[in-house]
């Protein structure tokens, strides 16, 4: 019985798991929102929501325990400066998780884990990428003729 027992195991060995949480964590930070399977967007929520209440306290103690995790400098400065000041005033719930049905290849369930607040950047991003496969697929149209 799982009783008591707070992490989903995911099927990964320790090491694995952390590693794909704090991935995943870092792929949110930076993009705003990203497409996983359900059960690694609910686990990497409460992960997220732990790393984005240090950087609300926005002490050193913080930003040293937050960038053990994430290992990036410039993802550090990002989550302090851009994203929790924007959850200053916000007690939780900082991600949002929208179920996107079922993956064509292996029938997973998957989800949009996204960032509360950064609609509409997310929005611009997957603009810029539709523009950008617009854009090569002509490229390539027109080369092949």
């Amino acid at each position: 019985m799982r009783h008591l027992k707070r992490v989903k195991k995911l099927n990964l060995p320790v090491g694995h798991r952390q590693s794909l949480l704090k991935n995943l964590a870092r792929s949110v930070f930076t993009h705003y929102g990203i497409v996983t399977t359900v059960s690694k967007a609910k686990e990497s929520s409460k992960f997220i929501s732990h790393l984005i209440t240090f950087a609300k306290s926005n002490s050193i103690s913080a930003r040293r325990q937050v960038f053990a995790s994430l290992q990036d400098e410039g993802l550090v400065k990002k989550l302090f400066d851009d994203i929790a000041p924007r959850f200053a005033d916000r007690k939780g719930g900082y991600t949002r998780i929208i179920h996107l049905g079922p993956r064509k290849g292996d029938g997973a369930e998957q989800a949009l884990l996204e960032l509360v607040g950064f609609e509409e950047e997310l929005r611009k991003r997957q603009d810029e990428l539709a523009t950008r496969r617009k854009e090569k697929e002509e490229s390539r149209l027109k080369g092949s003729t």
